[in-house]
């Protein structure tokens, strides 16, 4: 069982002195601490801790993920996972959870910029059942009052469950975790296809089956280990849900959402209970949202060169829209080819650089140097337009963008001419 207290015993956290308000406090804090060491904070406004920059740096990503590289990483990422029945040891729900009658006004709901809607929580996961199995993805979740939510549905496998319901005049039952170890995070940001269960892929990091439960009330299976749990319905009333600062920090816009309506709040007896912030924008964010989609493009570009290095989706791209990839090349057309392949592997992807093994992707000083002395526009531009892009992009028209692909790598006869002069032992 994972718990996000066990991930904190192994990073060491800062503990942020003092009560911080939930109105923008929190989110300064996040925004000026990311890029290093977890934090831990108590709020106003609730009586539990709240961590925060879980895994705003690589390491602290791959360390939650118990493995030791990026391919190690996105190897996991593209498996295939095994079925509901050989993926998890199932547990008595009430042998780690005790019902309550907390508000929801007390589960840690933040104001992280000057014109947020409302009072939001941004990292639960919610999990339902979809025909013979199951969907957990994450939601921001705005608050309305103390029995009801509103929810950002994308037209995603919970939004193919939602209107399902919605059709049959029902409303569609879910199970909602707050306060989440970071592997549960990253795995309900994966997007497998339709019928197979996010939560399937924890074995394959955990090198065991997962420990999970039934649902008090809704029966989804879901694994142990949150800190709360949440038994609730998605309604077929809306309210109008937004502004909010979306992955790129602009603001996505107000439009008319799903209610959630609460039935159950479930708590852990694991002691203290932490619940989770997430910086809107911020360096989790990125890594959270851009990791799967780099693991996509690492193995659609493996697919076409004879060696990939490193996939980079930038934080200043949210995550999303720039990748920097690094290869190793045989032929002249390999960096195109990896431009392309890296544009199937992740669709929402807008500007790509490719560059030889010699360039750290890490370093923007570095990939800069390649883009000066080994690209030339009428050999190593690609440019494809009226393509299908990302809705987050506010550039965008409909989604629709123009792809942009470098290749930055030298010519493969000509590895000399481009060599960058070392100083020994510096």
């Amino acid at each position: 069982m994972l718990t996000i207290n066990d991930f904190l015993d192994k990073v060491k956290p800062v503990t942020i002195d003092g009560i911080l308000d939930e109105e923008y406090e929190i989110a300064r804090t996040l925004y000026r601490t990311q890029g290093g060491n977890p934090v831990v904070m108590k709020g106003k406004r609730t009586k539990f801790y709240i961590a925060g920059n879980l895994v705003s740096t690589r390491q602290a990503l791959l360390k939650a993920a118990f493995v030791n590289n990026d391919e190690e990483l996105y190897v996991k990422l593209n498996s295939t996972p095994l079925s509901i029945q050989q993926s998890f040891e199932m547990h008595n729900f009430s042998d780690y959870y005790v019902k309550t009658p907390l508000k929801l006004s007390e589960l840690g709901f933040c104001k992280f910029s000057e014109k947020d809607g409302g009072w939001y929580i941004n990292s639960g996961v919610i999990v339902t059942k979809i025909n013979n199995s199951y969907n957990a993805s994450i939601h921001r979740l705005m608050l309305i009052d103390e029995k009801r939510m509103t929810l950002r549905i994308v037209p995603r496998h919970l939004y193919y469950a939602y209107t399902r319901a919605k059709e049959k005049g029902e409303e569609l039952p879910i199970t909602i975790l707050l306060g989440n170890h970071p592997l549960y995070l990253l795995i309900a940001s994966n997007s497998p296809p339709l019928g197979i269960y996010e939560f399937t892929y924890l074995p394959i990091f955990l090198n065991k089956k997962a420990v999970a439960s039934n649902s008090p009330l809704y029966g989804n299976l879901i694994p142990l280990g949150s800190s709360v749990v949440i038994e609730a319905r998605i309604t077929l009333d809306e309210t109008e849900e937004g502004p909010y600062v979306d992955a790129l920090m602009t603001y996505d816009s107000k439009r008319m959402q799903p209610v959630i309506e609460i039935d159950e709040i479930w708590v852990s007896m694991k002691q203290p209970l932490y619940l989770h912030a997430l910086l809107p924008g911020g360096y989790e964010h990125a890594f959270l949202m851009g990791t799967p989609r780099e693991a996509s493009i690492w193995y659609s570009v493996s697919k076409v060169v004879p060696k990939v290095h490193k996939v980079r989706l930038t934080p200043a791209s949210g995550g999303w829209l720039h990748a920097i990839i690094s290869i190793t090349k045989n032929h002249d057309g390999d960096g195109k080819n990896a431009i392309i392949a890296a544009f199937a592997g992740h669709p929402s992807l807008k500007h790509v650089v490719v560059v030889d093994d010699d360039i750290d992707p890490d370093d923007i000083s570095q990939v800069e140097w390649a883009i000066a002395t080994r690209f030339q526009a009428h050999r190593g531009l690609v440019i494809i337009n009226e393509a299908r892009g990302s809705t987050l992009d506010p550039s965008s028209i409909d989604g629709k963008t123009s792809k942009m692909g470098i290749d930055a790598t030298v010519p493969v006869k000509e590895r000399e001419k481009y060599r960058r002069g070392v100083i020994p032992g510096a």
